[in-house]
């Protein structure tokens, strides 16, 4: 029931403070926040409670392999959506996300190993994200009143729908699926919608910012859990991917004001 309680109240909350969050400072810092491990997280606490530790550490490494998912999904869907209507666009990402999962069900690598393919991937993507120029810079649309709240609806009921067949799964195609890009997914059709592509890669590498503390949190996990105390574990991977996230967000402003100052130019 617990955890029933959490993905009800922690879902849409979470959504409809990232949608706030971008229409206040922006579609990247939206995407930014969205890659926090606030859902993925405390569902892998609640594993370990209820299925022991070794069970939520093969979760753990799952979710740490989706990441390569989860950046085949930004990929497919930026380049794609220089081209195509947001439809489509959403429907290359999630194949995208669906073929390196299947790859990945099948593919084991050892940890440490795994962790720099999916850094290098990550560091890979951002550089291979095309840039805004094909976008036009017309003033966005302000969204209609039942824009935030459609999303918190359709962000719960995938939430509920994806946990519940989870534990059939097992440990590593549970882990795998859990990071599906279901939050950056949501905001970014919004955005590519009233705003346009430039707006959707902005939600997209903010989370491709954003995921290497992802990363490295779920890294933490699969080391500690059955080496530490489940709260120990939680605690340094917390901290580890806090103290990751506040690099990655001056990294994101830092590359706004370089965005910023090449549109005054021009």
């Amino acid at each position: 029931m617990n955890v029933l309680i959490l993905k009800l109240v922690l879902t849409p909350v979470l959504i409809g403070a990232a949608s706030l969050a971008g229409q206040r400072w922006g579609p990247a810092v939206s995407g930014w926040l969205v890659s926090l491990p606030l859902t993925s997280g405390p569902v892998a606490f609640f594993l370990a409670l209820d299925h022991g530790a070794a069970f939520a550490a093969a979760a753990a490494a799952g979710t740490l392999a989706g990441t390569l998912s989860q950046t085949a999904f930004c990929l497919a869907y930026r380049w794609l959506a220089l081209r195509s209507g947001w439809l489509l666009t959403l429907g290359a990402g999630c194949l995208a996300f669906a073929a390196a999962t299947i790859a990945l069900q099948y593919l084991t690598l050892p940890l440490l190993l795994l962790f720099l393919i999916v850094i290098a991937a990550l560091a890979l993507a951002l550089h291979l994200m095309p840039g805004g120029s094909h976008v036009s810079s017309a003033v966005a649309a302000p969204p209609p009143r039942w824009d935030i709240p459609a999303r918190m609806v359709i962000a719960t009921t995938f939430v509920l729908l994806l946990t519940g067949v989870a534990p059939a799964l097992g440990p590593r195609l549970a882990g795998l699926l859990a990071p599906f890009p279901l939050y950056a997914a949501i905001l970014a059709v919004f955005a590519h919608r009233l705003q346009g592509p430039a707006a959707a890669a902005g939600v997209l590498r903010g989370l491709l910012l954003g995921l290497f503390a992802f990363a490295s949190f779920f890294l933490a996990l699969t080391l500690l859990l059955e080496r530490a105390s489940i709260a120990l574990a939680f605690a340094v991977a917390s901290v580890t991917a806090l103290a990751l996230q506040a690099g990655s967000l001056w990294l994101l402003r830092q590359s706004t004001r370089r965005v910023a100052g090449l549109h005054s130019k021009t």
